[in-house]
């Protein structure tokens, strides 16, 4: 049986178009969405021509199950739910039962979707380190990671310092709990302990220089299309080791997507969802978001299957 889907396309503007593929079918450990909402992620959107042909893409969804996963594990048919996993951007999602969370019933489901990926990534890169107290630098702030991150640090108890990449993407990180907002790296005038970077390239290297002993740079993004170049001997420190580290451990999100969750519906994190749509404007979304102009999420609507 097949479904509707955003399916990868070469040949299209933005690799992506509204198309047909197979229904999934669910593993015993796994549950049946059918997908209401989902969001995109400018490195997803940015990374669809790499992809095969015909491959349904992207990982955030939310929406409501309609198969239970036959292990007897997770949410039950009609819960509503967010979801993380690979196939999300199509009407029937099989997930696993550990990477799900039911959504509490303040929180809308368009917003839901808004979280897994740029969420997850937030809350388990400032885990890294104890934060209270801590001067955390964020660089591409006005990104979706970047505006959670600001968020969940400031929730940590840090002194949480914003980088922009121009004064016109500022806007609302003050409100979301920075302490300080800066384009670039301008003005910074003491070490920091936890460097959360977005951006990568000569921006990286200029960011080393700023980390305190004993500090930690966590490499999420690479927004930039240059390379990162450091002098002989400035990754050389005597004294609390400094170190720098990848993020990519998605494994079992379920319950941190559960965390976050909590904290929409008790108003203490904002989904920032900055544009919304149908999903049969996937090109015009992933435009604006690859030209940043969006400060946070995207999140589509998708057409919900036909009645028999």
């Amino acid at each position: 049986m097949n479904m509707r889907a955003l399916v990868v396309d070469p040949d299209v503007p933005g690799s992506l178009r509204l198309g047909t593929a197979a229904e999934p079918h669910p593993a015993p450990n796994q549950l049946m969405i059918e997908v209401r909402h989902i969001s995109l992620n400018r490195g997803e959107v940015a990374g669809a021509s790499q992809r095969p042909a015909g491959t349904v893409h992207g990982y955030d969804a939310s929406g409501v199950v309609v198969r239970a996963a036959t292990d007897g594990t997770g949410p039950a048919v009609g819960a509503r739910v967010a979801a993380f996993g690979a196939g999300a951007w199509a009407q029937r999602m099989a997930v696993d039962t550990t990477a799900v969370a039911e959504v509490p019933a303040p929180v809308h489901l368009a917003d839901a979707a808004a979280l897994p990926m740029a969420g997850i990534t937030a809350l388990r890169t400032l885990r890294s380190r104890s934060i209270l107290g801590r001067r955390v630098l964020i660089t591409g702030a006005a990104g979706g990671v970047g505006r959670y991150a600001v968020q969940l640090a400031a929730l940590g108890g840090a002194h949480v310092i914003a980088s922009v990449g121009s004064a016109a993407r500022a806007g609302g990180l003050t409100e979301l709990g920075a302490h300080e907002v800066v384009v670039g790296l301008e003005g910074i005038d003491r070490p920091v302990d936890l460097i959360l970077d977005n951006v990568g390239g000569p921006q990286l290297a200029a960011a080393w220089e700023l980390l305190a002993p004993g500090g930690a740079v966590q490499n999420i993004g690479w927004a930039s299309d240059q390379p990162a170049e450091f002098a002989p001997y400035s990754l050389f420190f005597i004294g609390p080791s400094k170190t720098m580290s990848t993020f990519g451990d998605v494994h079992e999100v379920g319950p941190d997507i559960a965390i976050l969750l909590g904290f929409v519906a008790a108003g203490r994190l904002s989904p920032e969802v900055d544009w919304r749509g149908s999903w049969t404007r996937v090109t015009e979304a992933a435009q604006v978001l690859l030209d940043r102009r969006i400060a946070g999420k995207a999140v589509l609507d998708v057409e919900p299957v036909a009645a028999d």
